[in-house]
């Protein structure tokens, strides 16, 4: 299934930004992506990335195809360059139940990050879920992060006072570099 999304509210001037299920021959393209943009392995740095928090990959093929093959139910979509075809945005979105709904592994090419694309690829992530009948939004951020969260904050996603524990001794995304990391959860009503 694919989704556009249209303009979104409060007058941002956001226009429909195409999202599509990510296919198999997407996956390299997606993990480059996904670890440039969390740990700034490409030629640009993202403004977000977790350097100082977390190092390592964030993404790997393995990973991504057990997310996949547990989650059935999810929905990993990206957008493209509309001219060369290039994935340049990433979002996971999961029914957790018949109202709410996770969004995770959001990302946007750190060369492309100036120019509002996250803004644009959230509020289609957003649209996705709406159309989808999702009543609410969720996500875990790393509580350190607090330039990230006030981004969300900005997006109409507030604090929930709800925490998780990051998964110490799970280095599956990364080997943690701080022994103070817990994700806050942030929410927003569809």
């Amino acid at each position: 299934m694919e989704a556009t999304a249209g303009t979104s509210p409060a007058g941002c001037g956001v226009t429909a930004m195409f999202l599509e299920h990510a296919k198999e021959d997407d996956y390299p393209a997606i993990i480059e992506l996904v670890n440039a943009a969390y740990r700034g392995t490409g030629a640009v740095e993202s403004w977000n990335i977790e350097t100082g928090i977390i190092e390592g990959t964030r993404l790997t093929d393995s990973l991504l195809r057990q997310d996949l093959a547990t989650k059935p139910d999810a929905h990993f979509l990206v957008h493209r360059d509309l001219a060369g075809g290039a994935i340049v945005g990433t979002v996971w979105l999961e029914p957790v139940n018949n109202r709410a709904w996770y969004l995770g592994l959001f990302t946007i090419d750190p060369a492309l990050q100036k120019q509002h694309l996250g803004r644009k690829l959230l509020s289609a992530a957003e649209d996705f879920a709406r159309a989808h009948k999702a009543k609410s939004i969720r996500m875990g951020v790393l509580s350190v992060r607090s330039a990230l969260v006030a981004w969300y904050q900005r997006r109409g996603y507030q604090l929930t006072g709800e925490t998780e524990p990051y998964p110490y001794g799970d280095n599956r995304f990364g080997t943690p570099l701080r022994d103070d990391l817990e994700f806050v959860i942030l929410g927003k009503q569809l």
